[in-house]
């Protein structure tokens, strides 16, 4: 099974405990991990002995580094079918959207690598507790992809033009970053793990959803929380306000092209910079417009609209491209559909937003 599924006995009640188990692939999800998610879900969304979910992720190297897109490969490349892609997005945002909307709390636990369909997953969590390894990205420019699994949501709510530049650069943020930035609600030290599971089933639960989240809130609220302060350098606390500066205008070249250009010393910022000069042109317009046209939507309809642009994706050629140089030739050297941004056809990146589902034509249902 790639992922376990255990149901916890407590004094009252039962915690519903899900655990990614691919370690080997960093616990990549694959088609199977997502069907099977949704179906436990699904099942103990109407259970009344389920009180609350922990979604976790096995082995000491990560939460989740993403979608296991070299899946996706040869459904992209020659004699393939696109539809199998389309159909995994399609199956991972609905399974995003049934988190972030799940009548009973949920506790999101990230650890190591929280990459892409990772923070997706975190991000949809009522509770969200990471551990001081931590490296959290959304690096999907860098294969002609752009960021997905709700990210058209949560980068908005960041501050300045911080959720812009994540989504430009695939930029890393560590524990004291994320934390500062509010992608994820306190950090715990890893044996706090178990510890807290086992606290967890100390107690009743009574199965009314509004009385057994104040108690989870008030639980891990007692928590011994680790200061991020303490978690070592915040990369963001030294380049926030060169990003504020250097993101600011309505003009998506010229903000590109003075990041390029800045004159920062950092190799956190040089790394940041050379995914956005190799990154792909077509994603960073679709960054660009995804978050704009977010802002006023609901989460139903940024998943609908992020469903219409990855589908898009799969039918040009610049995300097999960007997977087939990153993940299966690794000569990391893709040859983009269009070289630079001033090239990028509009109507091109129109294609991506159409069409528009509504209540009675949503293939995920939401």
């Amino acid at each position: 099974m790639p992922i376990q599924v255990q149901e916890l006995d407590c004094l009252e009640g039962r915690i519903g405990q899900i655990t990614l188990d691919s370690p080997a692939t960093l616990n990549a999800l694959s088609r199977e991990m997502i069907d099977d998610m949704q179906a436990t879900l699904d099942r103990w969304a109407s259970d009344d002995r389920i009180a609350l979910v922990i979604l976790q992720g096995a082995g000491d190297r990560a939460f989740c580094a993403g979608g296991n897109i070299r899946n996706l490969h040869s459904a992209l490349t020659e004699g393939g079918d696109p539809d199998i892609a389309a159909e995994f997005f399609q199956h991972e945002y609905r399974l995003d959207y049934t988190i972030h909307r799940f009548p009973k709390p949920v506790v999101g636990i990230g650890h190591g690598v929280v990459m892409g369909g990772g923070l997706g997953l975190l991000a949809a969590c009522r509770y969200r507790l990471i551990t001081p390894d931590v490296t959290m990205a959304m690096p999907e420019v860098a294969i002609g992809l752009f960021p997905d699994v709700g990210a058209s949501w949560f980068l908005n709510r960041l501050p300045g033009r911080l959720g812009l530049f994540m989504g430009l650069t695939g930029c890393r943020l560590n524990a004291a970053d994320v934390i500062r930035v509010g992608l994820a609600d306190m950090a715990i030290l890893p044996e706090e793990r178990t510890s807290l599971t086992e606290r967890l089933q100390m107690e009743r639960w009574t199965g009314e959803a509004a009385a057994d989240d104040n108690r989870l809130f008030r639980l891990l609220n007692q928590l011994n929380a680790v200061d991020y302060r303490t978690l070592g350098p915040s990369e963001l606390a030294n380049h926030e306000q060169a990003i504020a500066r250097l993101g600011a205008g309505d003009d998506l070249a010229a903000i590109v092209d003075r990041l390029i250009s800045a004159d920062i010393n950092s190799d956190w910022w040089e790394s940041a910079v050379h995914n956005l000069r190799t990154g792909c042109p077509v994603s960073m317009w679709l960054v660009w417009n995804q978050l704009k046209r977010a802002q006023q939507m609901s989460l139903k309809d940024v998943f609908r609209m992020e469903l219409a642009m990855a589908t898009e994706c799969t039918r040009r050629p610049d995300l097999p491209e960007g997977i087939r140089a990153r993940m299966v030739d690794k000569d990391h050297s893709p040859t983009w559909s269009f070289s630079t941004l001033q090239e990028v056809p509009e109507d091109v990146i129109d294609a991506h937003f159409h069409p528009a589902w509504d209540d009675g034509t949503d293939p995920m249902n939401l």
